[in-house]
């Protein structure tokens, strides 16, 4: 086992620069805290580089024989996490997510929000969705942030990053995808016609939600009822509510069954 003790040290200097963005872009990685998603990430087709144990933390069996284990002194190790009470073990991977295929998909069009972002994938997860394009106005998937949101998810569902989400939904809708769009002056949601797969549900902007480019791409354009006094819902709550009662709709034994 490896052991790094100086925060001066090149690697450990590397490590740190993964809480940035521009740091991500730069060494093509990004790293992941605590057990759950150390071991998620072991599982996955993401390539696991390095292992990073806090000095006090034994080596947990379901790593004992993976070949790249790095030792930090507590100073260190917590100069390099972002999580207040860590659990003394993080991983270095690259970042290399399936793309987004299949026939139910999410469209994130400059959701900004990191916990927005991680939640709606997380959702995506549960809800069976097969996968998320993210607009390049959309947080960035693999910061700490967005990663603690997703609770592994970011390991089960696939994605893409389309220099263009315009174009990569008309690519979509060419290829006969119903390209659902969520705006406050669409038609009511829960009178929608029956859909069936494939099709690909957009999620807009906190604030300004769907962009003019994106909705024209729509095939179906859709609006949640509002009942109380708010003018709209949190963008996660919101794909929340309309990922589930898509899968109720096209899903209804495994729903009730």
């Amino acid at each position: 086992m490896e052991r790094l003790t100086s925060l001066q040290n090149p690697r450990v200097r590397a490590y740190r620069a993964l809480k940035e963005r521009k740091g991500r872009l730069e060494q093509d990685a990004f790293l992941v805290e605590g057990d759950k998603m150390v071991r998620e990430a072991l599982s996955s087709s993401f390539p696991v580089e390095e292992v990073l144990l806090r000095e006090d933390r034994e080596t947990p069996a379901w790593l004992e024989g993976f070949p790249r284990i790095v030792q930090l002194p507590a100073h260190v190790f917590g100069a390099i996490t972002e999580t207040r009470t860590p659990q003394g073990i993080a991983a270095v991977l690259r970042p290399r997510p399936r793309p987004a295929e299949g026939p139910l998909l999410l469209a994130l069009d400059a959701v900004q929000d990191p916990g927005n972002v991680g939640t709606i994938l997380r959702t995506a997860d549960a809800a069976g969705f097969d996968g998320a394009l993210l607009g390049p106005e959309c947080a960035d998937v693999f910061s700490p942030k967005v990663l603690r949101a997703t609770m592994g998810s970011i390991f089960r569902v696939g994605l893409s990053f389309p220099p263009s989400l315009p174009d990569a939904l008309a690519d979509l809708r060419r290829r006969g995808h119903a390209v659902l769009s969520s705006q406050l002056d669409g038609e009511p949601f829960y009178g929608r016609p029956a859909l069936s797969p494939p099709l690909v549900l957009i999620i807009g902007n906190e604030g300004a939600g769907i962009s003019e480019a994106v909705r024209a791409a729509a095939t179906h354009r859709f609006r949640l009822p509002m009942r109380g006094g708010a003018e709209s819902l949190n963008a996660a709550v919101a794909a929340a509510v309309m990922m589930y009662d898509l899968i109720r709709e096209l899903f209804p034994e495994e729903i009730h069954g």
